[in-house]
């Protein structure tokens, strides 16, 4: 949490603005199976069209097809965060088959870049399974079978933690609540069957628990993204149709919650004043409800038919700037009502262009998205 900077007898809060990274923009060459051209989700980007009159894409980054995992990109990128008030980055990270996916542009571009200590990060567990969405070439066919699954054992859990502590908790920028090393689980059903059931997940992160403080740390701030009950799938993502229950992220003692995408748990397919009212009263309800914190989320948009050849998904509509600051308002009203809490605020999403949802500055709006935060909560005082 960054301090206070007190001018007079006055104080100006600080609040830690959080945006997800889809760290796909640069080379992998586990990713050639998806975008073949090295590139990573550049090559849909770049390909991108309108499916129907009126529809508004395509946009393109004014930023060109940078490659993330370059410290130089990372650099300027960390810059315009920062000087527009995005504090911190949440990392999509990803583990399949026994090793990481899509590291590249956290370990070779942010960890790398020289401002990188301006901003804190952390990550979430992406631990999803994997089809074919991600390739525009046969996403929406009828082959979608699965190419990597999310789940894991135990013993590639230990694998995992270890991973993630010695690389990454030891960070001087990693981002922590009450000093505690900060980790989120994006799908908490996929974690359990990968552990056997309840009682052994509630062992295997009892045992995480453990080997944090035995490096040294006061523990680990263990975080999920939460869902709707719904049994539908529109993101197109493996998993992303499962439900959460208080009584399991009880039992598995989680110290707080959020969400990634409003389309987890709202109907999308209108306009985003509608959309925005609903989020505030499912954010109310959950903080209410839940026997944790509640870290209020932001999403900027969502139309994911860019990853697609034929329209297949809702949109959302009117999401312009000047709606997203009104949502960043509710907010920063939302944290102030929760003093005792991290004043964290998770948005979607730094980058996530192919489903419309992103903070990067863009041919439609510019800067308008990043200039919304900026408006709402400031730069961040160096």
């Amino acid at each position: 949490m960054f301090v206070l900077i007190v001018s007079g007898l006055s104080a100006q809060k600080k609040y830690d603005i959080a945006a997800f990274v889809w760290p796909s923009y640069h080379p992998d060459d586990r990713a050639k199976i998806f975008w073949p051209e090295g590139i990573g989700e550049w090559q849909t980007v770049k390909s991108n069209k309108a499916k129907f009159p009126g529809h508004e894409q395509p946009r393109y980054p004014l930023w060109g097809y940078v490659n993330e995992a370059d410290p130089y990109v990372m650099e300027m990128e960390i810059a315009a965060a920062t000087r527009h008030g995005v504090n911190v980055f949440i990392y999509d990270w990803y583990w399949y088959d026994g090793m990481p996916f899509l590291e590249g542009c956290l370990n070779e571009g942010f960890l790398k870049a020289a401002n990188n200590k301006d901003m804190k990060f952390y990550l979430m567990w992406a631990n999803h399974d994997v089809n074919m969405t991600w390739d525009k070439r046969l996403a929406g066919k009828p082959n979608h079978s699965r190419i990597w699954k999310g789940s894991v054992d135990r013993g590639q859990f230990e694998t995992i933690c270890k991973r993630v502590i010695k690389q990454y908790f030891s960070q001087p920028n990693y981002y922590t609540v009450d000093g505690k090393p900060s980790f989120m689980i994006y799908e908490l059903q996929t974690f359990i069957d990968g552990m056997g059931g309840l009682k052994e997940a509630k062992e295997a992160l009892d045992w995480f628990r453990a080997e944090v403080k035995k490096a040294g740390f006061k523990g680990v701030d263990l975080q999920l993204t939460l869902r709707s009950d719904m049994q539908g799938n529109i993101t197109g993502i493996a998993g992303d149709n499962v439900g959460t229950q208080k009584s399991v992220i009880e039992a598995l003692q989680f110290n707080g919650s959020t969400h990634y995408q409003y389309v987890h748990f709202l109907n999308i397919d209108r306009d985003y004043t509608e959309i925005q009212a609903d989020a505030v009263k499912t954010w109310e309800k959950t903080g209410k409800e839940m026997n944790i914190p509640y870290y209020p989320h932001v999403s900027i948009g969502w139309d994911n038919n860019p990853r697609f050849e034929s329209q297949i998904g809702g949109i959302v509509k009117n999401n312009t700037p000047e709606n997203f600051e009104k949502a960043l308002r509710d907010a920063k009203a939302y944290v102030d009502a929760h003093p005792k809490q991290a004043p964290l605020i998770t948005i979607n999403s730094w980058n996530e262009w192919t489903e419309t949802s992103y903070l990067e500055p863009c041919t439609m709006f510019g800067y308008g998205y990043l200039e919304a935060v900026k408006k709402v909560f400031g730069g961040i005082a160096k």
